[in-house]
């Protein structure tokens, strides 16, 4: 039997149920979807001995607060945030992260602000049991497609607990980077039609991940990469951990919303391994993204070369 429905109060800045992505729909102008940082999603649910695709809630900066309508097993993954339950009788404890927590009936969860990175996932044991849209319980903000976002006073129905059992109550992982964050790439199918110095720049200087950034896109600011060819591409198909650029000059790092298609060339791509940890990057307060310098001459590069490294800088 489905177990006991989890009471959401409040999301702070953002929360979604994003599980595995909506894959195989791209022909249809459908994107993938699915949780930004999928490494961390997926670790909270082998935790709680759900199916890797099982559906959570991912939580932008905190603050969420729900309460369990009966006893569940929890785990929290990605950004650390102080979390703490608060039982029905009024005691609080903490609870750790990346480990599997005993919610009762009637206590509350509620999460704070992560002093590092930016997504915190909280999977149910059983998974959070929302409609499918084809295939998918994803939210996609870019398309509308999927369940809505949770409202305050909303019931997520819990699906039925797995017939396995966790396996172990904690997992040591390392936490997001503060400092620089290094993401290797590779170079572009479109780097062709920038300057030399365009790949230089992207190599050498440092850009800033700006306010206006979601699970669409993060949009990045720096030196303006300046192309060498002039007029419009087709549109054509566009990936997770592309790097897009405008003519404003200034790239957008594509995450797991992107649109399907885009018509401006595409100067660099993320490594698969790596978009997760570009997701967990927080735009200003010192946040910085750059290709690394360990790079040859922008003459040698060709389509599947050698890689590049995005370093984004944070003060926690």
């Amino acid at each position: 039997m489905p177990s006991a429905p989890l009471g959401f109060h409040r999301g702070g800045q953002g929360a979604n149920s994003p599980p595995s992505s909506r894959r195989r729909h791209s022909h249809l102008g459908v994107g993938r979807s699915g949780a930004a940082d999928r490494g961390a999603l997926r670790l909270a649910n082998r935790l709680l001995a759900n199916p890797e695709g099982a559906a959570g809630l991912e939580i932008t900066l905190g603050g969420l607060l729900v309460r369990a309508s009966g006893d569940l097993l929890v785990a929290l993954t990605g950004a650390p945030c102080p979390a703490t339950v608060t039982s029905p009788d009024g005691r609080t404890r903490g609870v750790g992260h990346a480990s599997v927590e005993r919610l009762p009936d009637g206590a509350t969860l509620r999460l704070g602000v992560p002093p590092r990175g930016l997504r915190t996932y909280l999977a149910v044991r059983g998974g959070i049991d929302v409609p499918e849209v084809l295939g998918s319980r994803a939210t996609d903000l870019l398309s509308g497609l999927g369940p809505a976002r949770p409202a305050p006073g909303a019931l997520l129905p819990v699906g039925q607990p797995p017939v396995e059992f966790p396996a172990v109550d904690l997992a040591p992982v390392p936490e997001p980077e503060s400092g620089d964050l290094v993401l290797a790439a590779v170079p572009g199918p479109r780097h062709d039609w920038f300057r030399p110095e365009a790949l230089a720049a992207l190599c050498a200087e440092q850009y800033e991940v700006t306010p206006h950034s979601d699970r669409i896109g993060m949009r990045l600011r720096g030196p303006r990469l300046e192309r060498a060819r002039d007029g419009e591409l087709p549109s054509e198909g566009m990936v997770p951990g592309a790097l897009q650029v405008p003519p404003s000059g200034q790239p957008t790092l594509f995450l797991a919303d992107h649109p399907v298609t885009g018509g401006y060339p595409v100067i660099a791509v993320l490594r698969d391994d790596e978009i997760g940890r570009a997701a967990q990057a927080r735009p200003r307060v010192g946040r910085r993204i750059a290709p690394g310098r360990r790079v040859r001459p922008a003459a040698a590069y060709r389509p599947s070369s050698r890689s590049i490294a995005v370093r984004s800088t944070s003060r926690s």
